[in-house]
């Protein structure tokens, strides 16, 4: 059985292990090209299936894949107890897609390293879906389907009353740096020093998401609350070149982590008295207010860093005022069409 080990130094995971040669080997791929959240959630997601599947690597074969999923899709608390959401009794459908994608990545690499017995990857990308003759398409069946459902977003008294909630400038400015600038996370952690262009009001995003760097545009009420937070109350000792640091006990002065920021949003959103409001629906609703205010997708899309401009129409079914424009022009289109004559609707 796979055993997850994590060794950790300065407070920063340095190795992840499951015990097993070939999965090891692979994790330390996974670590060169993927964050630490990444890296995590991969251990994680191989250890559970090799729990479940009860076998080496080398010997797993498709039945073995279609066994762990409907394991994985039992339920969990009973055959009546569902998920509101979305009406299932077992895991998420996308935590489940999370793992047969963790899955289907080790027998890619196993597969293409030649010496480790493994001749074909026995996670399918889909299931064909066409009659015998029938035209080849693109695609077919996928082995778990996903609910496309849309984030939440927060209204502008929900953010005014978040903010107020907070209760350094230090925290006010990562605020603003999400729901102003629609930061991610990670990347509001990472900010350093040199990052900021008070001047130009724009951040240099050095560790984007997928490893793309870029440049963005902020808004003057962030580099007011960040200005203030350097001026009086970060540690002047403070050794990090990162922005944001832990401003009182025993690490005080070092980066503030992930979970820091998580608390600290968690807080704010008590004393607000708001059902949910995370860092990245904070991010959503940067895009979406963006989007409804006019600004093209193309712009969103790099000011969001997504690489591909289908992650960014996901703003046009959040700004309803866009979608509500669009279809009263084409409605009164079709009225003014119908009340020509006869005679002069057609020409």
């Amino acid at each position: 059985m796979p055993c997850l080990v994590l060794s950790a130094a300065d407070d920063e995971t340095r190795k992840i292990t499951l015990g097993h040669p070939l999965l090891d080997d692979y994790l330390v791929f996974v670590a060169a090209r993927a964050r630490t959240n990444t890296w995590l959630a991969v251990a994680y997601d191989l250890k559970v299936f090799f729990e479940v599947v009860g076998k080496e690597p080398a010997v797993v074969s498709a039945a073995d894949v279609f066994a762990f999923l409907s394991a994985q899709r039992a339920p969990r608390r009973g055959e009546r107890v569902v998920r509101l959401e979305d009406g299932e009794a077992g895991l998420a459908a996308r935590t489940i897609a999370r793992r047969l994608s963790s899955v289907r990545g080790l027998y890619g690499y196993l597969c293409a390293r030649e010496d480790t017995g493994v001749r074909r990857n026995p996670v399918p990308a889909s299931l064909a879906a066409r009659r015998p003759g029938a035209r080849r398409g693109r695609g077919g069946m996928p082995l778990i389907r996903t609910p496309r459902t849309l984030p939440r977003v927060l209204a502008p008294a929900e953010v005014d009353a978040l903010r107020a909630a907070l209760r350094t400038h230090r925290d006010r400015a990562m605020v603003d740096a999400m729901v102003l600038g629609g930061l991610r996370r990670c990347e509001v952690l990472g900010l350093r020093l040199e990052d900021l262009s008070a001047g130009e009001r724009r951040l240099f995003l050095a560790e984007g998401k997928g490893g793309r760097q870029r440049v963005v545009p902020v808004s003057a009420r962030f580099f007011a609350a960040v200005g203030a937070y350097l001026e009086s109350e970060r540690p002047p000792a403070a050794a990090t070149r990162q922005v944001f640091v832990v401003l009182k006990g025993a690490r005080r002065g070092e980066p503030l982590s992930a979970a820091g920021l998580d608390e600290i949003l968690g807080g704010a959103r008590s004393r607000a008295g708001l059902a949910h409001a995370t860092c990245h629906q904070l991010r959503h609703t940067c895009f979406t207010r963006l989007r409804e205010a006019g600004m093209a997708l193309e712009a969103i899309q790099a000011q969001a860093g997504h690489a591909s401009i289908e992650s960014t129409r996901l703003y046009l079914h959040l700004a309803s005022g866009w979608l509500e424009e669009e279809y009263l022009r084409a409605a009164e289109a079709i009225e003014a069409q119908a009340a020509l004559p006869a005679g002069e609707a057609g020409r």
